[in-house]
């Protein structure tokens, strides 16, 4: 199923995982992450994006047979739901399986660095999500350091794109995600939601800022579930800085806040 690139999309993110940092655990359980991803279409998303491991800072990967596990069930069963479905993995062999089971995107939060990504992707039609991470999610926020945050991040995608373009992969397939708060401080997740404008010059965005630590130093929230007027916020400012996907928890808030201001701005 294709991904609308007519307007600006709210993804729902569906975790089925023990340990994401916001709602790990929930939806681990099959029939509760069906549930929870029938919830967010009705609520207006209009992508979902599955993942199966967590990249939450301090996180340790899971073996290619427990992701499979987590999410190929999930993947067979929300394509019922009417909508396009990502998956969240940086696994080859899980990308593979997710392109034969139906999925429209492969969000990889490593920049398809692993070897034989481009392979795994390349004879498909899916969309790919190309993400920027400094080091990797068990130290990624152990004191990041950039000297030019937007300048370095840049630099990293429009090679990533340039590496898929070599791999045979026409450039209309691929997105991209700065990573907001993989291997960044709050000044640089800043300086990086200040730049989508000059980011988006490279390939359509997807953001992702949702209840993120950033928003937590902003506001003065500590509970994540506690951060959706931030993440609203964050999320409004992304789309009007370009920003064609905002991947969110909070769908309906999300949806809501983005008819008001588009219908503002002239763009409803």
């Amino acid at each position: 199923m294709p991904i609308p690139a007519d307007r600006p999309l709210v993804m729902g993110i569906v975790n089925v995982t023990p340990d994401s940092f916001s709602d790990g655990g929930r939806y681990l359980d099959h029939a509760a992450a069906l549930d929870h991803a029938g919830a967010l279409v009705a609520a207006g998303a209009a992508i979902l994006d599955l993942g199966g491991e967590s990249t939450r800072p301090g996180s340790l990967p899971v073996p290619v047979e427990a992701e499979l596990a987590r999410v190929l069930p999930v993947l067979q069963a929300v394509h019922d739901l009417g909508v396009p479905v990502s998956v969240d993995t940086m696994k080859p062999a899980v990308m593979r399986a997710a392109v034969a089971a139906g999925a429209a995107m492969i969000n990889d939060v490593y920049g398809f660095r692993a070897e034989g990504a481009w392979e795994a992707v390349r004879d498909s039609d899916c969309a790919l999500c190309i993400m920027h991470m400094q080091g990797e999610p068990r130290s990624m926020q152990v004191a990041p350091r950039y000297d030019d945050v937007v300048a370095e991040v840049e630099a990293f995608l429009a090679d990533r794109i340039a590496a898929a373009e070599a791999a045979g992969i026409a450039r209309a397939r691929l997105w991209i995600d700065p990573g907001f708060g993989f291997g960044k401080s709050l000044e640089h997740n800043l300086a990086l939601l200040r730049a989508l404008p000059r980011l988006a010059r490279l390939a359509p965005v997807l953001a992702g800022l949702s209840r993120k630590r950033m928003i937590g130093a902003l506001t003065g929230r500590e509970v994540p579930a506690d951060r959706v007027a931030g993440s609203v916020a964050a999320a409004l400012r992304a789309v009007e800085n370009g920003a064609g996907i905002v991947r969110v928890h909070d769908v309906a808030e999300t949806v809501d806040a983005l008819k008001v201001w588009l219908a503002s701005a002239g763009r409803a």
